[in-house]
C-alpha cells in the first residue's frame, strides 16, 4: 500500500526537537520526502540520520533562524532546489516565553512574538507561491494556552501569541481557499518533550502532577500523538477540513 503522504514534499520546522523528530519519522514512514530545519545543528542532523536509517527520505537546513524573513526565504529555496516543490508546511518550531504581566519587558514581549508568531507568518508567506501552485496544506502549531489559562502557569506572552496563531490560521484558510489550500492548527495540552522537561521534573505536587490531575486520560501527551494528528491534517483523509483549531489534550479542557 502507498503511504498516506506518498509523493508529497513536506516541510517540517523544528526537526531537532522531540515533536519535530517524531513528525519527520512519521511523515517519512508514510511516503513523504521531508524537508527539516532547526536552529540546533546536531539534533537536526541526528533526525536526518534516524529518518534515513528507517528507509525514509529527508534533507535538512541547519542552523536556520525562522524569525528572520531572509532565512525563511532560504529554507523555501532549499526545499525547492532539493525536492522541486512544497506540498505541506508544518509550522511546528517555536520558543515559548513565560512570565506575568509585571515581569514582561518590552524586549521580552517582542522576542516572544518573534519566536512564536512572526516565524509562522514569515515562512508561510515565503512558501505561499509553492502552496498555491500545488493546492497545498498548512498546519500551524498553536496551544491549549491559546484558549485556556492556568493559575500556576505565568504565560501572558505565550497565551497571547498562541491565540494569535489560531486567528491567523482561520484567516489563512479563508485566503487560501480560492487556491485549494487548506490551513488548520493544532493546540496541544502538556506534551512530554525536551521543551517541557524543566516543568515536568518538579516532582510530586508540581506542575506536571497538577496537569495530569486535570487530564481525563490520566497521562501526558507524547510527541507521537502530535505527529499522528499532523499526519491526519496533512493527508487527503482530512480533505474537507480547513480553518479549524484541533485540541489534543487528553480531555484537559473538559473541566
Amino acid at each position: 500500500m502507498a503511504g498516506r503522504l506518498s509523493g508529497k514534499v513536506c516541510v517540517v520546522t523544528g526537526t531537532g526537537g522531540s515533536m519535530g523528530r517524531a513528525t519527520a519519522l512519521t511523515f517519512a514512514r508514510e511516503g513523504a520526502s521531508v524537508v527539516g530545519c532547526d536552529v540546533a545543528v546536531e539534533p537536526a542532523e541526528e533526525t536526518v540520520a534516524m529518518v534515513e536509517a528507517a528507509g525514509g527520505e529527508m534533507v535538512s537546513l541547519q542552523p536556520c533562524v525562522l524569525s528572520d524573513p531572509a532565512e525563511c526565504a532560504r529554507l523555501v529555496d532549499f526545499a525547492v532546489s532539493e525536492l522541486g516543490r512544497i506540498d505541506v508546511l508544518f509550522n511546528l518550531a517555536g520558543r515559548s516565553h513565560f512570565g506575568r504581566l509585571e515581569n514582561v519587558s518590552d524586549e521580552d514581549w517582542d522576542a516572544a512574538r518573534q519566536d512564536e508568531v512572526d516565524l509562522i507568518f514569515y515562512l508561510t508567506r515565503a512558501a505561499w507561491p509553492q502552496l498555491i501552485a500545488g493546492s497545498g496544506v498548512v498546519v500551524n502549531m498553536a496551544s491549549l494556552n491559546g484558549q485556556l489559562s492556568f493559575k500556576s502557569l505565568a504565560s501572558l506572552s505565550h497565551t497571547t501569541n498562541k491565540a494569535a496563531i489560531i486567528g491567523m490560521t482561520r484567516q489563512l484558510a479563508m485566503e487560501g481557499s480560492e487556491h485549494g489550500i487548506r490551513v488548520n492548527s493544532i493546540s496541544p495540552g502538556l506534551i512530554q518533550s525536551g521543551a517541557t522537561r524543566a516543568h515536568l521534573d518538579e516532582g510530586a505536587g508540581g506542575f506536571a502532577h497538577e496537569m495530569i490531575g486535570r487530564t481525563l486520560l490520566g497521562r501526558l501527551g507524547e510527541p507521537e500523538d502530535i505527529a499522528n494528528l499532523a499526519l491526519f491534517l496533512a493527508c487527503e483523509e482530512s480533505s474537507y477540513i480547513t480553518g479549524i483549531d484541533v485540541v489534543i489534550d487528553g480531555g484537559m479542557r473538559v473541566w
